[in-house]
């Protein structure tokens, strides 16, 4: 596993191989790792695995296949990601009411 480090920026470069190592299942290797596994208990949970691997597949193909509705989106908490952009500037305001 490779990762760049550009301007001297180790913290970012640190930030992108966790990322890295977080989508590859590295941590949770070590973690099955750190202790004996029987042999009997790591058939029964990589078997458990795949079985959630083929549902998830399984219902993804469904959705695209409209066969079943996709879930609803989660409402998002919190206000935008982008720094600078504050909440406001994200949804138009409503107009102001007119003063008589």
């Amino acid at each position: 596993m490779q990762v760049l480090v550009r301007d001297n920026n180790v913290d970012q470069a640190l930030r992108v191989l966790k990322k890295k190592m977080q989508r590859e299942g590295i941590f949770r290797e070590m973690k099955q790792r750190k202790a004996y596994e029987k042999p009997s208990v790591r058939k029964a949970r990589e078997k458990a695995e795949a079985v959630r691997r083929a549902r998830k597949q399984a219902r993804k193909t469904a959705i695209r296949e409209g066969l079943i509705a996709a879930p609803k989106p989660k409402p998002r908490v919190g206000g935008p990601r982008r720094p600078g952009m504050a909440p406001s500037a994200a949804a138009p305001a409503a107009a102001p009411a007119a003063s008589a």
